[in-house]
């Protein structure tokens, strides 16, 4: 009698210790890593912030500014002054036939009127009579003087129009930059929230793992003392075995996500960095803060002034309409007055004279225009098409812009509305996993109900975190779509 006591007594014991054991937690405590000098962890804030200032691609778009800057002076370097000195001499049978010398500097401007200088040194016996110079002034002789356009030309030629258009494709080269950097945080934004669902995710099952552990533990304990059928331990392996091999799963997927973020991660010196596996994301990085109507408002027109896409093409717009003011200047005829003082107000001897417009002058005028004008019209035209093409090709993204950013704020939305909806299946899943185990206690619970609702609670709780990862992408995309300079980081 006193040994069936003990033995009671020590059953009803190793029963109350299991009961103790088999407790559900918060999903807040499962998801909880406790601290330790190893574990570090990584916010998205911190994460974005380490690709944007080692990033490849980020550097590469970096360059795209001092690459536009260069194109501004390249074309510029058409108006930079040049000097130009030519020496032909012919000495032929102890003759000199003839020795010229010319030095001539041009001062191109933006309004084009050119100035001029030339010093000429011309001497020899057969020199063209044209190219002579008289003995008394040495030789040598100054002019001064510069041409202008008074038709083609006059308001605006292709040297002006290449500088226009290189400070244009400055401004466009900033949007791509934008672009660029924009494609690159998207991608590093959501492969983030990828691992991120992936630690949890593996955090979840981990915590299956255990409660299936446990009731498998007490139903072979159960089964040694004749309280359940062998079903039953057949069963609790089989749930045992399940939740191993899902554990496994989640692991590697949290393995193969690691991998996949580390592809943004550089060191300082261009050299690849990985994640570390003591290295977890940080639960407080899911940002609560849920947009409203006039949010949605501001990024619609925020977008539609400042998205990347749409700023490139109505700067191509703005180029195309250089082309057309070109195509409509290259219709006039060509008109060009040359005017040159000869000898002042400086002459060959470096004295200063008085200078006599209607004396010692070269004047020159020079006509052309094409009588068809079939190419300057085709010009014109093919222009004004490409003008209307892209016209066309800007309402387009216009309206593909509106609705992506109209689309992600819906998605968003709705998963917000979700995410309230599963947070509140889960609350009411581990009631009934706790019910359950409790009946467990006393006697009224089968495993097959147990097994049922740790299920189902696994299942909503993966879902409820993958809906918090899904949020904050559509965030992401939110941004994105509205062409937000490091979609607001």
């Amino acid at each position: 009698m006193k040994r069936i006591l003990i033995c009671l007594l020590s059953l009803l014991t190793m029963g109350s210790v299991c009961a103790q054991e088999i407790k559900v937690k918060s999903l807040e405590q499962i998801l909880e890593v406790e601290n330790s000098d190893s574990t570090l962890r990584m916010s998205l804030r911190s994460f974005i912030e380490i690709v944007v200032k080692n990033h490849p691609v980020i550097k590469q778009a970096d360059l795209l500014p001092e690459n536009a800057k260069q194109e501004v002076r390249l074309a510029k370097g058409t108006f930079d002054p040049k000097l130009e000195v030519s020496w032909d001499v012919k000495n032929f049978d102890n003759k000199e036939y003839y020795d010229i010398f010319n030095t001539t500097l041009k001062v191109p401007t933006w309004f084009p009127i050119d100035p001029k200088i030339s010093i000429d040194r011309n001497r020899g016996v057969f020199l063209n009579p044209q190219s002579s110079i008289p003995a008394a002034d040495n030789f040598r002789q100054v002019t001064a003087g510069l041409s202008l356009p008074i038709g083609r030309g006059l308001i605006i030629d292709q040297r002006r129009a290449a500088v226009k258009q290189a400070e244009i494709f400055g401004q466009i080269t900033n949007a791509e930059r934008v672009k660029m950097i924009n494609k690159v945080l998207l991608s590093a934004a959501k492969d983030y929230w990828s691992w991120y669902f992936a630690f949890y995710n593996f955090r979840l099952i981990e915590e299956s793992l255990n409660i299936s552990q446990e009731i498998y533990r007490r139903v072979k304990v159960d089964f040694q003392y004749g309280e359940v059928a062998a079903m039953d331990t057949i069963q609790a392996t089989i749930t045992l075995q399940n939740r191993q091999v899902e554990r496994q799963s989640a692991l590697m997927e949290f393995r193969l996500a690691s991998i996949a973020l580390s592809n943004y991660l550089w060191g300082e010196n261009e050299e690849p960095l990985e994640l570390k596996d003591n290295l977890l994301p940080e639960l407080s990085s899911v940002d609560q803060t849920i947009l409203s109507e006039s949010d949605l408002q501001n990024l619609l027109n925020l977008a539609l002034k400042e998205h990347p896409d749409l700023e490139k093409t109505n700067l191509k717009l703005d180029q195309l309409g250089i082309d057309e003011r070109l195509a409509k200047e290259n219709l006039k005829p060509r008109l060009d007055l040359n005017y040159n003082l000869i000898n002042a107000p400086i002459n060959g001897s470096g004295d200063f004279i008085d200078v006599q417009l209607r004396n010692n002058y070269k004047f020159g005028v020079s006509f052309e225009f094409p009588l068809f004008l079939r190419k300057e019209r085709s010009k014109l035209k093919q222009t004004r098409i490409k003008i209307e093409q892209t016209k066309y090709e800007l309402s387009r993204l216009e309206r593909e812009v509106v609705n992506r950013i109209q689309a992600w704020f819906f998605e968003l939305g709705t998963t917000n509305d979700m995410l309230e909806q599963m947070q509140n299946a889960v609350n009411n899943y581990k009631a009934l996993l706790n019910a359950e185990l409790f009946n467990l206690q006393n006697g009224e619970s089968d495993l097959f109900k147990i097994n049922f609702q740790q299920d189902k609670l696994l299942e909503t709780q993966v879902k409820l975190m993958k809906l918090m990862s899904d949020m904050e992408k559509a965030k992401v995309n939110l941004y994105w779509s509205a062409g937000i300079p490091y979609l607001n980081f």
